[in-house]
């Protein structure tokens, strides 16, 4: 110990040192970089019930299904309580043996009404049997009122309301609730009722054109310009006023009109009436009293083969009126 002490009260000497390196020492262990995965083990994980393991069991309650209602119901059960609107099809409410599907095989039976699919997708009318209809009927009679006198029947109808009134209304899934047809309307009247004598008819066909059917003498006015339907309603009564108007009128230089400015074949301003009755009046004064006419039905015998042209029936009317008009027997 003294000498120890002894060293360590020595000055220390002052000697030039050079550092070569440096080597640090822990006292943390240095990893091992061997490979451990055959000393360690792969855990997997087990899903399954281990056997040890004791769970109580459930116990299993059977719910009593009621029977159908369609078994429960008296023969003269309310129809309309059961079934008072439409709804999606109900095979246990329904007490009707129905099938409907698709049979794979030749003789196989199509699907009941069990679990039927293609009975629950499509559209039912069980809710407007017979008696609910007429049920329903009686209760709307106190909002109704007697139907008008004088139109027992269509054609009184057609005489009292000459003009029908079309158009067409869209229930549709989209944004708005309009839809670009609803706007349409179409008038259609007969021609026969609007009075007109010859003149005034022929004028007022050659004004609407394509739009009159000679077959059932209907005239057809559609209108679509105006963005409402109420617009095109009063458009196309506006367009009717005015052609009937307007063929009434009678211009001045139609009255100077020749037999060669007519756009038909017109026999009363025509030379074969002349000639019609020349054959009638055959040897009579110009001013008897005895003088004849010519016929109308030879005069719209002939108008029709030159209107109309020559067919069959056109022709064989016309030889029929002239035999008559020449009074000779066959």
């Amino acid at each position: 110990m003294a000498s120890i002490t002894r060293l360590v009260g020595l000055p220390a000497l002052q000697l030039p040192v050079r550092i070569v390196g440096c080597r640090w020492r822990s006292t943390q262990q240095e990893p091992d970089t061997r490979n451990h995965a055959d000393d360690e083990e792969f855990r997997v994980l087990n899903f399954k019930q281990v056997k040890t393991q004791r769970f109580a069991r459930r116990k299993m309650t059977r719910v009593e299904v009621p029977p159908p209602r369609s078994q429960q119901m008296a023969t003269d059960q309310d129809w309309g309580a059961v079934w008072p609107g439409p709804k999606t099809f109900v095979p246990a409410t329904v007490p009707l043996q129905l099938r409907q599907g698709y049979v794979s095989k030749k003789h196989q039976v199509p699907p009941g009404k069990f679990a039927n699919a293609e009975l629950m997708k499509i559209p039912n009318f069980l809710h407007l049997t017979p008696p609910v209809i007429k049920q329903q009927c009686e209760a709307l009679k106190q909002f109704c009122t007697p139907w008008p006198k004088g139109l027992e029947t269509e054609e009184k109808m057609k005489q009292h309301f000459p003009v029908d009134y079309v158009s067409s209304d869209y229930c549709h899934a989209l944004p708005t609730i309009r839809n670009p047809l609803s706007r349409i309307v179409t008038i259609q009247l007969k021609v026969d009722t609007l009075k007109l004598n010859k003149h005034a008819k022929d004028k007022f066909l050659r004004l609407v054109g394509e739009r009159y059917n000679p077959d059932t003498d209907v005239l057809t006015l559609v209108t679509d310009r105006c963005p409402l339907k109420k617009q095109n309603y009063d458009y196309a009564m506006y367009l009717l006023t005015a052609l009937y108007h307007e063929s009434n009128v009678v211009e001045p230089w139609e009255d100077t009109k020749t037999e060669a400015d007519m756009e038909y074949y017109d026999f009363q301003r025509n030379v074969s009436k002349v000639n019609a009755e020349a054959i009638l009046n055959w040897g009579k004064a110009e001013g008897e009293s005895s003088r004849q006419d010519a016929p109308v039905s030879y005069g719209t015998a002939v108008e029709q083969l030159f209107n109309d042209g020559e067919n069959e029936y056109n022709l064989q009317k016309y030889k029929e009126q002239t035999v008559q008009l020449l009074g000779l027997t066959k």
